[in-house]
């Protein structure tokens, strides 16, 4: 028995039949759950901040009075926060391997 040489051509290529790529995607389930539960975060945070303006009073604009319910705790504090943790889960999500 002699040594074993191996010929390559060009046309030794190709020939086989491929496995066809898997799709894969790059974010999974707990991705997407991820990702809902920091944007149900950042909408309420949004429903949370909105209400009546400085110079309203019983839904009617009356320019010669004042509105303190825009300096409210629920508006200036807890609904930006909800809003900045829902883009920190946001960017967890992404950010989160399969």
């Amino acid at each position: 028995m002699g040594k074993k040489t191996h010929k390559f051509s060009a046309s030794d290529f190709g020939t086989e039949t491929e496995v066809a790529k898997e799709q894969t995607f790059y974010f999974g389930k707990e991705n997407y759950k991820w990702m809902m539960i920091g944007l149900a975060c950042i909408v309420v945070g949004f429903l949370l901040m909105m209400g009546s303006d400085a110079n309203t009073v019983d839904g009617k604009l009356d320019p010669n009075s004042w509105n303190d319910d825009i300096f409210s705790i629920r508006r200036i504090r807890i609904a930006p926060l909800l809003i900045v943790i829902g883009f920190v889960i946001e960017i967890y999500a992404i950010l989160k391997r399969k």
